[in-house]
């Protein structure tokens, strides 16, 4: 896993899997929202194995799944009460990172 920074606040990464998690923590993550649909992929942790393995160390998860044909309105106001609410510092995750910083663009946090 390799974390790229967007803001003090938030880093989005690629896919991550439930032992990467234990990487964010030690990264010093707080939370984790997840940008990737379920079954985008064959062979991709799901969610739940994700929230799963966040929930046992005390990591905050979210689930806003984009789809890799758009960002809509809902999905915007989700990431952002998502960036409101948890706790920071935030890694956001989807196949390959992009949905991720480009919803954070379109809700203009820091």
């Amino acid at each position: 896993m390799q974390p790229y920074p967007v803001s003090p606040t938030l880093s989005v990464s690629p896919q991550i899997t439930p032992d990467d998690v234990v990487q964010a923590h030690s990264l010093g993550f707080q939370s984790i929202i997840c940008n990737r649909p379920d079954g985008e992929e064959p062979g991709q942790p799901t969610f739940e194995d994700i929230e799963a393995a966040a929930t046992k160390i005390g990591i905050s998860a979210r689930y806003i799944p984009i789809s890799p044909a758009g960002i809509s309105e809902s999905d915007a106001t989700a990431f952002r009460a998502a960036l409101d609410d948890l706790p920071t510092p935030i890694l956001a995750y989807c196949r390959s990172g992009t949905r991720s910083a480009t919803v954070w663009r379109l809700v203009g946090k820091s």
